[in-house]
């Protein structure tokens, strides 16, 4: 499966599992370990490990084997780490901690999702 359509595959299975606020970060150049990072914010705990685990589940469908998965019910932060693709989903208080988008867009884009790009800060 090419990068592309795993994205898109990532990006659907998310959208259908109902994450919040899903940014699509382009760190091509910017690092040698991945090529997107996938930002997301779920309602809980448990919302955020669902997700992630819908999202394995799906890809696995497609023939795709994931690298692995950090994270459980009792964690802010679940990442799923699909090579070319990385999920971070996290609660709204760890997002906010972390801020992800403003660490990996200095001095270039963040993709929105869904094609909107806008300029990093």
């Amino acid at each position: 499966m090419n990068t592309e359509k795993l994205l898109a595959l990532v990006e659907n299975v998310l959208e259908e599992r109902k994450a919040l606020e899903m940014v699509v970060l382009d760190v091509r150049g910017r690092t040698s370990f991945t090529d997107y990072m996938v930002v997301v914010t779920g309602t809980s705990n448990r919302h955020i490990k669902t997700l992630c685990d819908y999202v394995e589940i799906s890809v696995k469908e497609s023939g795709f084997h994931p690298l692995g998965m950090e994270g459980d019910m009792t964690s802010d932060w679940v990442l799923l780490d699909l090579g070319d693709v990385i999920v971070h989903a996290m609660t709204r208080q760890a997002r906010d901690n972390y801020q992800l988008e403003r660490l990996w867009a200095v001095g270039g884009e963040i993709d929105m999702g869904l094609g909107a790009v806008v300029a990093a800060a």
